[in-house]
C-alpha cells in the first residue's frame, strides 16, 4: 500500500505568511516529499486542509484522511508535525490515536516514524497530542485577551465590518477601526428612520414600519442585503437596529459559543452572556445614529415585546422535510386555521408566486402519484434483467482490468526507486517519472472507484425491486390509517428524497378550477448513478 501527505497551515503560519514568508503548503509539502525520497516511500496522495478548525468535525479533509486510515487504505501519514493531525480535545485525540493504532498505519514526520504498536512510540504519540492541546490553548487564550484588549481600545475586533462601515487600519498603531460605507450608510439611516419615525404615507401621515416592513421595502427598492443577496432576511434588519456599533461604539463578548451535547455528538450554540461580562466603549469609529434615536428604537423592541421563542410540540405537518415549492425550492410551511379543521402548506417566501393548499388533498396526491410511479417501475423491470446483468459483466470486466493495471503502475512506481538508486535515474528524473506514475496512478484509482460506484448502483437497483417497492406498497395500503402526522411523515421519508410542489392560481370561488389543480413531481429513494 502507498503512503499519503497531510498539510494543514498553523495560526503561526498565517501569520508569518501574512509578514512575507513562503507560502506553507507549499514549503511543507517539498520538506516531506524530500523526506519520502530519502525513505523509499512511495507517496500517491497529498491532502491539504485549506480550512482552520479546533476540533476533527470542523476539518472536512482530515476526516476523510482518517476514513481512509481506518479503511486500511496506507501503510503511513507523512505530516511535518504530529500536532497538525489533531490539536482538539481528548475525545479527538482519542478518535486519531484509535484510527492509526487499529489500522497498524505509521505516522511519519521529519523528526521520528511513530509506530501506533510500540507501546513506546503509542505513548510518545499521546504525550505530543497532549502537548499540542496545551498550546493550543496557550495560543488561543492569548489571541482572546489581545481582541480583548483591542476592543477596550475602542477598536473593531471583527475580521468583517458591519453594514454601513468599511473596515480599515488605524492610523498609528497595530489594529483596525471603522469608516462609513458611502453607499450603505444611508441606507442604514433609512432603516432607523423607518422604524422609529415611520414612512410617509400618500396622505401625508406617517406608519412605522417593523423589521419584516423594512425588509420588504429593501427587497422592492432593489436594495442589496448585507450578504449581497437581493432578499433581505428581517433577522438582518433586527441585528442592525440593535447594534450599538452605528452609535460610535465597541461592543466585545456581546455572544459566546456554548458547547453543548446532542445525541451523543458536541455541536455548538451561541448564547448571549450577562452584562457584567459584555464591554462597551466608546469606538475610534464615527456614529452613524445618534444615541437618541438609538435608544428610541430599544424602547419601541420593549413596547412590543419579546420575540416568540420556537417551543417542541408534536408535529403537525406530515409533509414537513419532504415537499417543497417547485419554483424557489424552499420547504412548505404549515398553515392552521383556528374556525376550521382544513389545515394547509403554503410556500412563505417573500414574492414567490407559488399559492397554498389543503394538507389532505396534497397528501392523496402524493399517495396516487406514488401508486402510478410503483407500478410503472414493476412493469419495467420485467424487461431490464437479461440487460442488466450483461451491463453488470462488463462493468465488473472492467474493473478488474483496472485493478490488474493499478497494479502494474505500482511496481513500475517502486521500480523507479531502484533505477535512482543505479544511477541510471538522476533526481530531476526520478521525480518527473514518480510525479508522472503518480497521476496516472491516482487516475486508475478514480476510474477504479467510479467502476465501484456503478457496480453498486447496479446492485443497489436491483435490491430496489426487493426492498422499495414492497416499502411504497406497504406505505400506500396503510397511510390512512396511520395514527398521527409524526408516523406519517417517517413513512414518506422512507421512500422519498422530496416532493416538488407548483400551484401558480388560487381557487377562490372559481368554478373552472379544482382543488387538486397543482403539479407535483416525486423524488423516490433511488441510487444516484
Amino acid at each position: 500500500m502507498p503512503y499519503c501527505l497531510y498539510l494543514r497551515k498553523s495560526r503561526a503560519d498565517i501569520d508569518a505568511e501574512a509578514n512575507g514568508e513562503m507560502e506553507t503548503l507549499a514549503r511543507h509539502e517539498k520538506i516531506l516529499l524530500d523526506l519520502a525520497k530519502r525513505m523509499h516511500l512511495d507517496v500517491t496522495e497529498i491532502y491539504r486542509e485549506v480550512v482552520s478548525g479546533e476540533t476533527i468535525s470542523s476539518r472536512p479533509v482530515v476526516q476523510h484522511l482518517l476514513t481512509e486510515v481506518e479503511n486500511e487504505m496506507w501503510d503511513g501519514v507523512l505530516v511535518v508535525e504530529i500536532e497538525r493531525l489533531a490539536r482538539g480535545d481528548t475525545i479527538d485525540q482519542g478518535i486519531v490515536s484509535r484510527a492509526f493504532k487499529f489500522s497498524n498505519t505509521k505516522i511519519i514526520t521529519p523528526l521520528k516514524t511513530y509506530d501506533p504498536n510500540n507501546e513506546y512510540d503509542e505513548e510518545y504519540f499521546e504525550f505530543g497530542l497532549f502537548m499540542s492541546r496545551r498550546e493550543y490553548k496557550t495560543i488561543r487564550r492569548r489571541l482572546t485577551q489581545g481582541r480583548m484588549s483591542s476592543a477596550k481600545e475602542g477598536k473593531h475586533t471583527g475580521s468583517k465590518a458591519p453594514y454601513g462601515y468599511d473596515r480599515i487600519h488605524v492610523e498609528s498603531g497595530k489594529g483596525y477601526t471603522l469608516s462609513p460605507n458611502e453607499k450603505e450608510t444611508p441606507i442604514v439611516k433609512m432603516i432607523f428612520d423607518w422604524f422609529v419615525n415611520g414612512q410617509l404615507q400618500e396622505d401625508g401621515s406617517y406608519r412605522k414600519l417593523g423589521a419584516h416592513a423594512i425588509a420588504h421595502r429593501l427587497t422592492n427598492l432593489s436594495i442589496d442585503s448585507p450578504t449581497g443577496n437581493p432578499t433581505w432576511n428581517p433577522r438582518s434588519v433586527y441585528w442592525i437596529l440593535h447594534n450599538p456599533v452605528y452609535t460610535g461604539k465597541i461592543r466585545w463578548g456581546y455572544k459566546k459559543d456554548k458547547k453543548i451535547i446532542v445525541d451523543g455528538a458536541v455541536k455548538r450554540t451561541r448564547i448571549i452572556p450577562p452584562e457584567e461580562e459584555q464591554i462597551l466603549v466608546e469606538g475610534l469609529h464615527p456614529a452613524i445614529i445618534s444615541d437618541e434615536i438609538f435608544n428610541q428604537a430599544q424602547e419601541l423592541f420593549l413596547r412590543r415585546g419579546n420575540p416568540s421563542v420556537v417551543i417542541e410540540k408534536e408535529l403537525k405537518n406530515p409533509l414537513a422535510g419532504v415537499v417543497v415549492c417547485g419554483i424557489c425550492g424552499r420547504p412548505l410551511r404549515y398553515r392552521s386555521n383556528a374556525n376550521r379543521r382544513d389545515f394547509g402548506v403554503e410556500c412563505r417566501t417573500y414574492g414567490c408566486p407559488c399559492k397554498g393548499s389543503y394538507i389532505y388533498i396534497v397528501e392523496k396526491r402524493i399517495i396516487d402519484a406514488l401508486r402510478d410511479w410503483v407500478n410503472e417501475y414493476k412493469l419495467s423491470w420485467d424487461d431490464m434483467p437479461r440487460e442488466m446483468h450483461s451491463l453488470l459483466i462488463v462493468k465488473e470486466q472492467a474493473y478488474n482490468a483496472a485493478i490488474k493495471e493499478l497494479n502494474t503502475l505500482t511496481k513500475q512506481l517502486d521500480k523507479t526507486h531502484d533505477l535512482l538508486e543505479q544511477g541510471i535515474y538522476d533526481t530531476e528524473t526520478f521525480l518527473i517519472r514518480s510525479k508522472s506514475l503518480s497521476e496516472k496512478i491516482a487516475e486508475s484509482e478514480k476510474n477504479i472507484a467510479k467502476l465501484s460506484a456503478d457496480i453498486n448502483n447496479e446492485k443497489l437497483r436491483e435490491n430496489n425491486r426487493k426492498n422499495l417497492i414492497p416499502k411504497v406498497e406497504n406505505l400506500i395500503d396503510i397511510y390512512w390509517q396511520l395514527p398521527n402526522a409524526s408516523a406519517k411523515n417517517d413513512m414518506l421519508k422512507e421512500v422519498l428524497e422530496k416532493v416538488e410542489y407548483t400551484k401558480l392560481h388560487t381557487v377562490g370561488r372559481s368554478k373552472t378550477k379544482k382543488l387538486d389543480d397543482f403539479d407535483l413531481v416525486l423524488y423516490p429513494k433511488l441510487p444516484r448513478t
